[in-house]
């Protein structure tokens, strides 16, 4: 009985401690008087977990402002430049490592790419460790002040010992990331499925920022997206949902990379859209012959140039890829009733920047009348490289979650990933 109540006492101190950072880390600078009116938090109770978070250097004082009547009042921030996160986004094309500081201001970055895709884990693994010691040692930052590092990737996460990764279109089937990376670092780490990690970065800072129910979409050589409800991410029974591009749009349509038929990604994907452009142009137009010596966000780039310049096929394609994408959200609306879908990865931001007037009027005329009237689609606000920036959010959320200075055991299986999208305190 002892033991069990000395559990509660602790876990309750670490739930205010929890409380109380997360409030000061999204709303502060904060007072003590504020953190008194906006929790359910007894003045001694701050000011005792205050103290704690003082002592151990999360939290910080930030300048005083007047009270009315009395003596200033201090205010209080997280330590956000004592502390740091890396984020890594796998993409299908390079691996980017960025280093933030605990408010995801970027410290340090690193890209290595893909020439053949990401299909190679060996090579994947070997510029992952290669982009920590980077960032690391071009931040000058000491490790013991990372709190974990983050990993956004292309597939399916199997949280657990080796945290596995699946992803039919990039030919990942059950392969153990977290156990390789393990191999190659003590700090602690976080994987999870990219577009989930940029629908985090999204709702706590970007377009997502006070929405309870969003669809965040990540577009870039494929098709995912990140579906939020009550706060919450939805995953599934196999921690699979928001596989958004392998919807059906067109039954017996355009070949897949994942083997099926008219899968959403085939036409509104950024390797869909080439191909759909080089099949319309044929060989009517150079750029054409052009294409195959770019990366796919410069050949992506040219496409719509050619299309300003009025050039048919450029045009016809990016017509389709606007009536494609407006159905497929009007299949998010009518299915989720989300307030908010917003559009992101670099060639969401790529397209929707051209075509959005287009999607969202293509949208209404598929969606339920009154779920699309409650519903609006936006474009991400955080650039081409949330993802990382998401992934970093996996440790720092953790750190919020359990309000404790990194001093855990080194390279700690983590069994559960934090989950709390949208949870901003």
């Amino acid at each position: 009985m002892a033991e069990r109540a000395m559990r509660t006492v602790r876990d309750l101190r670490r739930s205010n401690r929890s409380l109380l950072l997360k409030r000061l880390y999204f709303s502060g600078p904060l007072s003590r008087q504020d953190l008194i009116d906006t929790t359910s938090l007894s003045a001694a109770s701050v000011s005792n977990v205050v103290g704690g978070l003082l002592e151990d250097g999360l939290v910080i004082e930030a300048g005083a402002v007047e009270s009315e009547g009395g003596r200033p009042r201090i205010l209080l921030r997280v330590n956000s430049a004592a502390w740091h996160a890396i984020g890594v986004d796998v993409g299908e094309t390079r691996v980017l490592v960025e280093l933030f500081t605990l408010d995801l201001s970027v410290a340090a970055r690193a890209m290595y790419p893909l020439p053949d895709g990401c299909g190679d884990v060996d090579l994947v693994v070997k510029h992952i460790h290669n982009g920590l010691r980077t960032v690391i040692a071009e931040s000058g930052v000491r490790a013991d002040s990372i709190i974990g590092v983050g990993v956004g990737v292309p597939g399916v996460v199997e949280h657990g010992l080796d945290g596995a990764v699946y992803g039919q279109s990039i030919g990942w089937d059950g392969v153990p990331l977290e156990h390789l990376l393990r191999q190659g670092t003590d700090l602690p780490l976080y994987v999870d499925n990219g577009a989930t990690t940029l629908g985090q970065a999204e709702m706590w800072f970007g377009a997502g920022r006070g929405a309870r129910d969003a669809v965040i979409a990540l577009i870039g050589s494929g098709v995912g997206a990140c579906v939020v409800t009550g706060g919450a991410p939805y995953r599934g029974t196999g921690r699979s949902a928001g596989e958004w591009g392998h919807t059906t749009v067109q039954v017996d349509g355009q070949l897949c990379r994942c083997g099926s038929r008219g899968c959403l990604e085939a036409y509104v994907g950024a390797e869909g859209v080439i191909a759909g452009y080089r099949e319309l142009a044929g060989t009517r137009d150079g750029l054409v012959q052009d294409l195959p010596g770019l990366d796919e966000e410069a050949a992506l780039g040219r496409i719509l140039a050619a299309a300003d310049r009025g050039e048919p096929a450029a045009q016809e394609v990016l017509a389709r890829t606007a009536l494609y994408l407006g159905a497929g959200i009007a299949n998010l609306i009518n299915l989720f009733n989300p307030e908010r879908i917003i559009l992101g990865g670099w060639a969401g931001l790529a397209l929707g920047a051209r075509l959005l007037p287009r999607v969202r009027e293509i949208a209404g005329q598929y969606s339920l009348r009154h779920a699309y009237a409650h519903s609006e689609i936006v474009l991400g606000r955080l650039g081409p490289d949330a993802v990382a920036r998401g992934a970093a959010t996996l440790p720092v959320a953790r750190f919020l979650a359990t309000a404790t200075l990194p001093g855990r055991a080194q390279g700690e299986v983590l069994l559960e990933q934090p989950d709390a999208v949208a949870d901003i305190g």
